[in-house]
C-alpha cells in the first residue's frame, strides 16, 4: 500500500513537471517571451527526475529502461560532448549480449527437437501442427519484410561519425556462396565468428542425432542441454540488469551525435509494427479461423484473457496456464492442447518472427546498408530458425536480433535504438504469439475432427469462470 502511494505521488509529480516543461518549451519556441536556457534545462531534468523516482518505486526493468532512455536523451541534448564518451556503456552491454547467442541457440534447439522425441508417437497430428506452424510463421516473416521495406522506418538516420569505419563493406554473394555459408566447417570457428546460421544447422543435426539414440544414452546429454538452457536464461536476466545503463549510454551518444530526429524513426518503427500486426491478424489469422470453421465470437471470448495477460506482462509463459484452460474449455481435447500449445511456443512465434524481420531490416536501413532481395531472404531464413525455442525468455528477441545482425556484418548501434522501444513492441508481439498458438490448437483439433467431442474437466470450467 505504501509503495503504491509513493508510485502515485511520483506519477503526479511527473505529470505536473512534464506539463510545466512542455509549456515553457512552447513559450520559448513559439512566442517572443525570453526564457533563460537554465530554466528550460532545470524544468526538463526535474521531469526526468520525477520519472526516475517513479521507476525506482516501480521496481520494474521496463520502467528502468525507459528511465535510462530519458536520461540518455537529455544528456545527449544538453551535453553532447560528454555524451560522445558514453558509447562505452552500450558497447559493454552489446558484448555481453553477444556471449549469450551461441549457447542459448544450441541449448534451446537441442531441447526443442530432441526433447520432443514423442513426435514419433503423435504422428499425424505432429506433422500437421509443424506444417501449420511453418506456414504461418513464414507468412509473418514476409509480411513484416514487406511492411518495413514500404515504410522505410530506418531510412534517413544519420549514422555516428565512426559508423562507416566500423561497418565492413558487404560483398555480393553467388547462390553457391549463400548455400555454403549455411554449413559449418568448424563449430568453434562458427561460434567465434558469430555465424548464427551455421550454429543453427549444427544444433539441428546434433539434436536429430541425439533423438535417434537410445534413451539411456540420450538422457545425460539432453539433461546437460536443459541445464545449459536454464543457465543461459539466468545469464540473460543478469545481463539485462545492465540494460538501463547500456540504453542510457546508447541514447546519449545517439542524440548527442545525431540529434532528436532519430526518435521520429523509432516512433515510425513502433507504428509500423502495430499496423502490420493488425494486418496480419485480419489477413492471415482471421481467414484461417474462417477456413477452419471456428466460431469467431466464441473463440475471441476464449482467448481474450490469455491474450490480455500476454499483452500486459509481455510474457508468453505468464499466459500459458490460462491459455491451456481456455482452449480446453473452448472444446479442444486435453491431449491436443498439451501437445500443440507448448510446441507452438517453440515453433509458432507469429508476432516475434514478424517483429524480427522488421527490426533486422530497420538496422540495415539505419546503417545505410542495401541488402539485395536474396540477402534479405537468407536473413529471413536465419531469423526463422534462430527464433525457435526462446519465446519465454525475457528480451530473447534482442539476443536473436543481435546475433543475426552481427552475422550479416551490420553495425550494432541501431540495435540499441530498437531496444529503447522494445518493451512497447514486445507487448504486441507477445500477445500475437499467444493468439496464434491458441488458434493453432483449435485448427489442429478441427483438422483431426476432435474439436468439441471431449468435454472439459470441471476444474477447467471453474478456473475459467474465476
Amino acid at each position: 500500500m505504501k509503495n503504491s502511494r509513493l508510485q502515485a505521488q511520483w506519477l503526479t509529480a511527473l505529470l505536473i513537471l512534464s506539463g510545466l516543461a512542455a509549456v515553457l518549451w512552447a513559450v520559448a519556441s513559439y512566442t517572443a517571451t525570453p526564457i533563460p536556457p537554465v530554466v528550460l534545462l532545470v524544468s526538463r531534468w526535474a521531469a526526468v527526475s520525477a520519472f526516475c523516482g517513479y521507476a525506482w518505486t516501480r521496481r520494474s526493468l521496463t520502467t528502468w529502461v525507459f528511465a535510462g532512455m530519458m536520461i540518455g536523451a537529455m544528456i545527449g541534448h544538453d551535453w553532447p560532448h560528454a555524451a560522445a564518451h558514453l558509447q562505452i556503456l552500450s558497447t559493454i552491454f552489446l558484448r555481453l549480449i553477444k556471449t549469450i547467442v551461441a549457447p542459448l541457440i544450441f541449448a534451446t534447439l537441442v531441447v526443442g527437437i530432441a526433447g520432443h522425441s514423442n513426435l514419433k508417437q503423435v504422428g499425424r497430428m505432429g506433422i500437421k501442427a509443424l506444417l501449420y506452424f511453418e506456414l504461418i510463421t513464414t507468412l509473418a516473416l514476409f509480411i513484416g519484410l514487406a511492411a518495413i521495406n514500404l515504410s522505410q522506418a530506418g531510412a534517413g538516420i544519420a549514422p555516428p561519425a565512426n559508423a562507416a569505419a566500423a561497418t565492413p563493406a558487404t560483398q555480393p554473394q553467388s547462390p553457391a556462396d549463400i548455400i555454403l555459408h549455411a554449413f559449418p566447417e568448424n563449430i568453434a570457428k562458427s561460434v567465434a565468428e558469430a555465424q548464427v546460421l551455421q550454429v543453427v544447422v549444427f544444433s539441428i543435426i546434433f539434436a536429430i542425432a541425439l533423438a535417434l539414440i537410445s534413451e539411456p544414452k540420450r538422457r545425460p546429454m539432453l539433461a546437460f542441454c536443459e541445464s545449459l538452457s536454464e543457465v543461459m536464461f539466468k545469464f540473460t536476466n543478469i545481463v539485462m540488469l545492465f540494460a538501463p545503463v547500456g540504453v542510457a549510454g546508447a541514447i546519449a551518444y545517439t542524440v548527442g551525435t545525431m540529434g532528436f530526429g532519430v526518435m521520429m524513426n523509432l516512433l515510425k518503427l513502433v507504428t509500423t509494427l502495430y499496423a502490420t500486426l493488425a494486418v496480419f491478424l485480419v489477413c492471415v489469422l482471421l481467414p484461417v479461423t474462417l477456413v477452419a470453421k471456428l466460431p469467431v465470437k466464441r473463440f475471441i471470448r476464449a482467448v481474450a484473457e490469455p491474450v490480455s495477460i500476454a499483452f500486459a506482462t509481455a510474457s508468453s509463459e505468464a499466459a500459458l496456464p490460462r491459455a491451456m484452460e481456455s482452449m480446453e474449455e473452448f472444446g479442444v481435447p486435453r491431449q491436443i492442447v498439451s501437445f500443440v500449445l507448448p510446441t507452438g511456443y517453440t515453433f509458432n512465434l507469429d508476432g516475434s518472427t514478424l517483429y524480427l524481420s522488421m527490426a533486422a531490416i530497420f538496422v540495415a536501413q539505419a546503417a545505410g546498408v542495401h541488402l539485395s532481395f536474396g540477402q534479405q531472404l537468407v536473413m529471413m531464413l536465419t531469423l526463422m530458425l534462430t527464433s525457435k525455442g526462446v519465446a519465454g525468455v525475457p528480451r530473447a528477441m534482442l539476443v536473436i536480433l543481435s546475433g543475426t545482425v552481427d552475422s550479416f556484418h551490420l553495425p550494432m548501434w541501431p540495435v540499441l535504438l530498437v531496444f529503447g522501444v522494445d518493451q512497447i513492441m514486445d507487448m504486441a508481439r507477445t500477445a500475437t504469439n499467444v493468439l496464434g498458438n491458441c488458434l493453432a490448437t483449435a485448427v489442429v483439433a478441427r483438422w483431426e475432427g476432435e474439436l468439441g467431442k471431449e468435454p472439459a474437466a470441471d476444474t477447467v470450467f471453474d478456473a475459467v469462470a474465476q
